[in-house]
């Protein structure tokens, strides 16, 4: 990882990234088949530095698959996006807290008693507390998406609302497309993780990401870790275009 980028991770993971050569990728597991998931992350463990596990593999797999892919010994990004009022959440945390994943959603348009309640219930678990990341405008939604749900649109302002709220609620990070990374950086400084999904490779197809960048850019204006999903899990060859990201992330 070039030195440039190094000063936007957390001090939380900067000494790991450092020292192990931790790649800040996760690659998003998002299917219902806990075998497939298991051998796919297998396959592209060397070229990844952490798995996501959201919805459709959790809901279907619960908590005995997740410790199938806790077992691989790698970062698990624990997707749920916890949006509900502050005691129902903070339950939530403490039902999950066994799983011991390594960073956890929360929804920050749930507003900061919400996201307060997540951040003190993580606190209780001690150094090994899930890390909090606060989702802001989902990668999939522009601006006549806000208008529509009644958001007043631009996203970025929308995202850096709702980013200012998570992190003086206590949240460790953010969730955020690839084109507000920097205007984050500029206001948050270098301290909070900056995850980002929806990133494309360059000449990769789009699909339902509105708001994305390539993997090199991503990184270049400020994020922390990408999220990579069906451009791996899709490909021909996974292990191959794994490995295609981590080598366009490290140059």
């Amino acid at each position: 990882m070039m030195l440039n980028q190094r000063r936007h991770l957390s001090p939380i993971l900067t000494e790991r990234t450092m020292t192990t050569n931790l790649l800040p990728i996760f690659c998003a597991l998002d299917t219902t088949d806990a075998e497939a998931a298991v051998r796919l992350a297998e396959r592209v463990r060397p070229y990844v530095g952490g798995f996501k596990v959201g919805y459709e593999f959790f809901l279907a797999n619960g908590a005995a698959g997740y410790g199938r892919i806790a077992a691989l010994g790698a970062p698990i990004f624990l997707d749920l996006k916890l949006h509900d009022i502050p005691n129902t959440v903070r339950g939530a945390l403490k039902a999950l807290a066994p799983l011991h994943p390594g960073f956890l959603t929360v929804h920050t348009s749930g507003g900061e008693a919400m996201l307060r309640a997540a951040v003190d219930e993580a606190a209780t678990v001690g150094p090994a507390r899930p890390r909090l990341l606060g989702v802001t405008v989902l990668t999939s939604l522009d601006d006549t998406d806000l208008e529509a749900v009644g958001q007043t649109p631009p996203a970025a302002e929308q995202v850096l609302r709702l980013g200012r709220l998570a992190i003086k609620a206590g949240c460790d990070g953010l969730i955020c497309s690839a084109a507000e990374v920097g205007a984050l950086r500029t206001a948050l400084g270098p301290t909070p993780l900056l995850v980002v999904p929806g990133v494309r490779p360059a000449g990769g197809e789009r699909g339902d990401q509105k708001r994305s960048l390539t993997p090199a850019e991503a990184i270049r204006a400020g994020a922390s870790w990408l999220v990579v999903g069906r451009p791996i899990t899709a490909a021909a060859d996974p292990v191959d275009a794994a490995r295609r990201i981590a080598e366009e992330v490290r140059t």
